[in-house]
């Protein structure tokens, strides 16, 4: 996946590079902005519709198939420069391509989680993953420009198409071992598809790191266009002054990685965000404040390891957050978001300028994140405490039962795991019963009994009640506290959620199930 990926993002970047010189020496600067304009639009409006596609069919067929039709849409538009078609034809192919990459980065982000074998490894993932996309951002257009100085624009075009098409030979070989089967749609095509957006609706803590999310990006686009401003006016740096201020954010994101796998082994995700959005913002207003060209290179550093913070931390809050069922059209929305609000923040600079000059514009926009943190600092320590519950955590990922589920899933059930205590001779569950809760000990042992009869003792790690919520029978046995016990519950819906979404996780239970109603005939074990 990352090598594939930094195939991807390198090959993006050439593919821009030689399109936007295809787009000047057709029409100017104009036709420049025309293209930019169309290759981001797609990711604006179709991005939540399209990363449908990543919900209803195995992500990584989907990642495979938009690369090899980057690659043909690309050679495509090689073909267009090589025989001189209209310029439209070009902007067309611009526009699917677009619509490929606003598939491509949401289905990704969903996939992820599938691959990682621990929360942990899902966090390192996202932060080479972060890593290589820094790079790719200057590796690109560096060899796009070296190319097109010693070949033709068509020419890299290809090379571009054939990058995309060894990225996809890359993601032919991913094979997630426990991605879930894709459900039938529940309900019309269009309620689906609007599904990413009623989830960030429904959950206040989305809503949070969505929104901060996009304020961070209506930050980076006003920065686009300030730091043009900065260079030429503010410090007097000159047109190579451009190029040095944002390599400067470039090499403080991949310093920032060193920085961000320090404070990420936290697990405060979270509050690891806020920090981010601090480090983004203060910085760009400093530099208002004291307009030094040195001071102001040291501080864009620091907005680079602010920029690796809050992608890290706020794509893997997002991953361990939202339900795999819909992770993929959430993540649309995010990319629809962040596309958005990066030409909104690009529109407002000017407008600052305009009304306080480039330092009050700088100081302005600057502090938006700081004191968007400090706000919604509480709420942020309060996430960390809703998605992730070490303790608990750790507990049900030694349940065989468990372990095969993705770490998003994980995280949830943590979250809503019932501590549930019982003392010696208490009656957890009753045989005849109808089930409402999946049990599982802390603590402490209990006996199992069937009509009357003792059939086993469980202790910590072992878990009962699972029978009557998968096959929806009575409690097949009584079980009774054997001194002090501490369990973990789960309420039917939960359980019954999380196990029957993921074949491996079902597969495992019903396993345990068909041995334990072995042994209820042959009176060794029940529940």
């Amino acid at each position: 996946m990352e090598l594939s990926w930094t195939l991807s993002v390198t090959a993006y970047w050439v593919f821009i590079v030689a399109l936007s010189l295809f787009a000047y020496e057709a029409g100017g600067v104009a036709a420049v902005g025309v293209v930019g304009l169309i290759r981001v639009l797609p990711s604006v409006v179709a991005a939540p519709f399209a990363a449908l596609l990543g919900d209803r069919y195995p992500r990584h067929r989907v990642l495979f198939l938009a690369n090899v039709v980057r690659t043909a849409l690309i050679l495509a538009a090689a073909a267009v420069a090589l025989l001189d078609v209209h310029v439209a034809a070009i902007y067309a192919l611009t526009a699917f391509v677009g619509l490929m990459q606003s598939i491509f980065r949401p289905t990704q982000a969903a996939l992820l989680p599938s691959l990682a074998r621990s929360p942990e490894e899902l966090t390192a993932a996202n932060l080479v993953l972060t890593t290589i996309e820094s790079v790719g951002v200057f590796l690109g257009p560096a060899v796009g420009g070296v190319m097109l100085a010693v070949t033709s624009t068509d020419a890299v075009f290809v090379a571009s198409a054939i990058a995309f098409l060894f990225s996809a030979l890359l993601l032919a070989g991913v094979r997630p071992e426990r991605e879930p089967d894709r459900a039938p749609l529940k309900t019309g095509l269009l309620r689906e598809s609007f599904a990413g957006f009623s989830t960030i609706a429904r959950d206040s803590r989305l809503r949070l790191i969505v929104g901060l999310y996009g304020a961070q990006t209506l930050v980076a686009g006003a920065l686009n266009v300030l730091l043009v401003v900065v260079a030429l006016e503010l410090l007097d740096m000159g047109e190579a002054g451009i190029g040095f201020l944002n390599s400067a954010v470039g090499v403080g994101g991949l310093l920032g990685g060193f920085i961000a796998l320090a404070l990420l082994s936290r697990n405060k995700l979270a509050s690891d965000f806020a920090v981010g959005l601090v480090l983004w913002g203060l910085p760009i207003a400093l530099i208002g404040i004291f307009p030094d060209p040195a001071l102001a290179l040291v501080l864009l550093g620091v907005v680079g390891v602010g920029v690796t913070l809050v992608d890290v931390a706020g794509l893997t809050l997002l991953q361990r957050a939202v339900p795999d069922e819909v992770m993929t059209r959430v993540f649309g929305v995010v990319q629809s978001v962040f596309v958005g609000t990066l030409g909104l923040g690009a529109i407002i600079a000017p407008l600052l300028i305009g009304l306080f000059d480039v330092r009050g514009a700088l100081i302005a926009s600057g502090s938006l994140l700081p004191a968007l943190a400090v706000i919604f600092w509480r709420r942020l320590l309060a996430v960390d405490g809703d998605t992730l519950a070490p303790a608990e955590l750790e507990f049900l990922r030694r349940l065989a039962l468990f372990r095969p589920l993705p770490p998003a899933t994980l995280d949830h059930l943590a979250s809503v795991l019932i501590a549930v205590t019982a003392t010696d001779g208490d009656e957890i569950i009753r045989q005849g019963e109808s089930g409402d809760r999946f049990y599982a000990i802390a603590k402490g042992q209990v006996d199992v009994t069937s009509d009357g009869q003792h059939v086993a003792t469980l202790g910590e790690g072992d878990y009962f009640g699972e029978i009557a919520l998968l096959r929806d029978v009575p409690r097949t046995a009584t079980v009774t506290a054997k001194g002090d016990v501490e369990l973990y519950a789960l309420e039917r819906d939960e359980f019954l959620g999380a196990v029957t979404g993921h074949a491996e996780s079902a597969e495992a239970a019903d396993a345990v199930i068909a041995t334990r109603l072995a042994g209820v005939r042959s009176g060794v074990a029940s529940v």
